[in-house]
């Protein structure tokens, strides 16, 4: 934490690539790298900032102390802000508020879980969000608690310095890159409509069993002790650099933790870590919200509590959205972006909600039977395809694949056969942008672009078949764009991990 404000540490790297995570009017530059450094990130928002002239519209260092509906907000739907800057305080009164602080909020940390840890153990324990580099750590004994991308993130970083790293897991965790086949990012070669028309398709079973068969072909997780096929729940982290270093033994898996003394770790299966330095807990976040008052507030406790993760349904007016209270099997940017296009078409009276009845009607629809422990939220991610396109069809601005295959084939075939670039968002509808389709077409040259730093001679005669891959993909592309069409898709995915 910087002054109160959630951070990241120095060598963060996105896990989503920058053709699969970048705005949809405004594609990342050409000669930046598939997956962005934190600080490329920072510098391509400020470019779209620049860009769009944004600047000029943000108030920075301001902290919103309360939100409250007014009065009349039943008639008006109003509500009243009072805000902090440089120490005065202001009330304002605005007609909508969009609430985008996320869910990477406050640190969850599950002390209760691991008895001595605040009782007997004598040495440090932080959540990982307190984590920036790795020379506090130089030299020690850490036990890391927590296999999601950041607990597998800090076990190889901190691998390079530390005298020992333990990872600490209770759950099955499959493992990929974020390479793909042929050296192509990860999510360009999987998060595909070609892909997802198959997982809607094909018998669950079916997809599962090749989902896992895909896992091993990388290496086998159960030689590892990360994942069996047999593993009802399970989660899918991305991380390149961990099968080595559990291979070389910088990294050891351990099961959880049963238990901790002055200066050990007790596990589950009765093992035993002694002389342990640091605990460091990768356990995630849990959102709040204490600005809302609280009648709103006790409205959701979560994202499945509210209207396609974005409107509480019970208010009079819907004036209030929640963008980025969700988790995606892709770029949660992209996501968020399409969330906040449909909420200003609401507010602005382009697109309507339908009654308060249905809203709660799909709620309770989509919603567990059971509430689910918050360590367990990995497992209710929703698939990204069948969120945005249902968040696009909501705004109007959903690509009708068939109809271009009529108009548009080579488009079409891009759209259906490649990666679901952000881009596809915008060919239609309100917001619409000339560039999209050329964007959608040279996608794959700005991902070769900044790897091209050496050429090296190597023609061949692809082309022809790649002509004869097309002629063969227009009858497929044809079939399931008719039976997409004629038959609904489920939005929410109970399985954890991008969809293969």
């Amino acid at each position: 934490m910087d002054g109160g404000r959630v951070s990241v540490y120095r060598s963060v790297i996105t896990n989503t690539s920058k053709e699969m995570s970048c705005f949809s009017d405004f594609p990342c530059p050409e000669d930046f790298p598939n997956y962005l450094p934190h600080g490329l990130l920072l510098e391509y928002f400020r470019m779209y900032a620049r860009h769009f002239n944004l600047l000029r519209h943000i108030r920075f260092k301001t902290t919103a102390l309360s939100v409250r509906r007014r009065p009349d907000f039943a008639t008006s739907g109003q509500w009243e802000v009072v805000t902090e800057t440089n120490g005065v305080r202001e009330s304002h009164v605005f007609d909508a508020v969009m609430v985008c602080t996320g869910h990477y909020q406050e640190p969850y940390l599950p002390l209760a879980s691991f008895p001595g840890i605040d009782t007997r153990f004598k040495g440090q324990y932080l959540h990982s969000r307190e984590y920036k580099d790795v020379e506090a750590f130089r030299g020690k004994r850490v036990l890391v608690v927590g296999i999601g991308n950041t607990g597998g993130d800090l076990s190889v970083e901190l691998s390079h310095v530390a005298a020992k790293v333990f990872l600490s897991t209770r759950s099955s965790t499959w493992v990929f890159s974020r390479v793909s086949d042929h050296g192509f990012p990860f999510d360009m070669v999987s998060t595909t409509r070609f892909n997802h028309f198959l997982d809607w398709l094909l018998p669950s079973a079916l997809t599962r069993r090749i989902r896992f068969r895909k896992f091993n072909s990388w290496f086998n997780h159960a030689n590892y002790g990360l994942a069996s096929t047999k593993s009802s729940y399970f989660k899918v982290i991305i991380n390149e650099e961990l099968p080595f270093c559990l291979l070389s033994g910088t990294v050891v898996l351990k099961p959880n933790v049963k238990e901790f003394t002055e200066n050990s770790a007790v596990f589950e299966d009765g093992t035993i870590e002694e002389n342990i330095d640091v605990v460091l807990f990768a356990t995630g976040y849990i959102f709040s919200f204490p600005f809302l008052e609280e009648s709103v507030r006790s409205l959701f406790d979560d994202n499945r509590s509210l209207y396609k993760s974005i409107f509480p349904p019970q208010l009079e007016k819907p004036t209030l959205a929640i963008i980025g209270l969700v988790q995606l099997t892709g770029s949660v940017m992209v996501g968020t972006e399409m969330q906040a296009r449909w909420v200003t078409g609401i507010f602005a009276g382009w697109n309507k909600l339908p009654p308060t009845s249905r809203m709660m009607a799909d709620v309770l629809k989509k919603k567990p039977p059971v509430k689910r422990n918050p360590s367990e939220r990995e497992n209710l991610k929703i698939s990204f395809i069948s969120y945005t396109d249902e968040i696009a069809s909501c705004a109007g601005i959903k690509p009708n694949v068939l109809r271009l295959l009529l108009t548009d084939p080579r488009l079409a075939l891009a759209i259906f056969f490649g990666p679901c670039t952000p881009y596809q968002y915008r060919l239609v509808g309100r917001g619409k942008w000339s560039g999209a389709r050329d964007a959608i077409l040279t996608q794959w040259q700005r991902t070769l672009k900044p790897l091209r730093t050496r050429v090296v001679d190597d023609s061949s005669s692809g082309s022809s078949g790649w002509r004869w891959m097309c002629l063969l993909a227009l009858p497929v592309a044809l079939t399931a764009g008719f039976l997409l069409s004629k038959y609904p898709q489920p939005g929410w995915s109970l399985r954890a991990g991008p969809r293969l």
